[in-house]
């Protein structure tokens, strides 16, 4: 079984926001609940099975830093945070 953990980064490979990047902010059983900040904040976030998503195995260091001090993820964290790696991930496609 795959290790999922909150922090982590996640692609949908189902649905109308496939390839879309989040951070998740809850694991259960069958599902987990990703924000992007925008569209799927930390008040209302997406539901989704884990086997519509590729988990990202690693957790960004600013949301790492927030767990661990035990502050809450907020909205403008998770944006800024998927827009570097999704300039990140732009920049490793054109090496």
């Amino acid at each position: 079984m795959v290790r999922i953990e909150t922090g982590m980064l996640a692609r949908s490979k189902a649905g109308h926001d496939h390839g879309k990047l989040y951070i998740i902010i809850r694991t259960e059983a069958e599902y987990v609940w990703l924000a992007d900040g925008v569209c799927h904040t930390v008040d209302n976030p997406k539901k989704k099975k884990k086997k519509h998503i590729q988990i990202i195995h690693r957790i960004p260091e600013p949301v790492r830093s927030l767990l661990e001090s035990s502050s809450p993820l907020q909205n403008g964290h998770i944006k800024q945070i998927i827009q570097s790696e999704s300039q990140d991930r732009q920049e490793d496609k054109h090496v």
